[in-house]
């Protein structure tokens, strides 16, 4: 297996990257170099021509388990200088993430919890194997979330089941889950891949720029008034219609069959 904290795939023919956390041994836990190690990854990535879609994925048996933990405790007395490093390199990753037009998808087994919890959440959409688990877990090393976390989790299962989840700290099957709103697809484990990349290849055959701008749309709609999010809407739409894609879903509307989108 590559000794690269972080696997990079790009497939220039579907436009399709993957982002792979590769520590397997520790259950693909964030250190340091390997938060600096995914800001490199999706910098790269998010600066692809034709990129299409991205799936964030981790090597082993898990998704991601979280911040390395041992980390903080070889000196508490540093843990604030340690978080401030890994916080330095993930808030620009997962910006940039949030950013790019093309959707991300996090492709899940195993465990995915504290930081590897937020970053799931971050996507996008969410495809799990049935004996995947969900946890907050910061509850249990006594701090509150990072990396999105209280952002994300509300917009996706509203205040109520946001804060039952952060202030219980209990643990959810992949059902449990994807009946919470958290995940959008739950397969058996032998079958993870390939639907992951069946889905992946279904988004990345779409408009990209206007799924793009789908997303910046739904991530703005709780904080912004009714009718100043109508004139973003608008302004959105008339930003499409400058799109090559835009042009081949009218033509192909019209002429009864189905778009081929170039995401451009």
């Amino acid at each position: 297996m590559s000794e690269d904290l972080v696997l990079t795939e790009i497939d220039a023919a579907t436009g399709i990257a993957t982002l792979t956390i590769n520590r397997p041994k520790v259950l693909n836990a964030l250190d340091v170099p390997t938060a600096r190690a995914f800001l490199q990854a999706v910098r790269k990535v998010t600066a692809t021509k034709g990129l299409r879609c991205i799936v964030l994925a981790g090597s082993g048996r898990a998704f991601m388990a979280g911040g390395d933990v041992a980390a903080f405790g070889k000196d508490p007395d540093r843990a604030a200088e340690v978080v401030h490093d890994l916080l330095d390199a993930l808030h620009p990753a997962l910006t940039a993430l949030r950013e790019s037009p093309a959707p991300v998808i996090a492709k899940v087994q195993g465990v995915a919890a504290g930081a590897g919890f937020s970053l799931m959440l971050g996507a996008d959409l969410v495809i799990a194997e049935a004996g995947a688990r969900f946890v907050v877990a910061y509850d249990r090393i006594g701090t509150s979330p990072d990396c999105g976390g209280t952002w994300a989790l509300p917009r996706k299962v509203g205040r109520a089941k946001a804060m039952e989840l952060l202030l219980l700290g209990e643990t959810l099957s992949a059902e449990e889950a994807r009946a919470a709103g958290i995940v959008n697809k739950v397969v058996p484990a032998e079958e993870l891949d390939a639907e992951a990349l069946a889905l992946a290849k279904r988004i990345a055959s779409g408009p990209t720029q206007a799924l793009g701008a789908v997303r910046a749309l739904i991530d703005a709609a709780l904080d912004r008034p009714f009718a100043a999010h109508l004139e973003a809407e608008r302004a959105s739409f008339i930003r499409m219609t400058g799109t090559r894609d835009f042009r081949e879903g009218v033509s192909a509307f019209l002429e009864k069959r189905q778009p081929q989108f170039r995401g451009e």
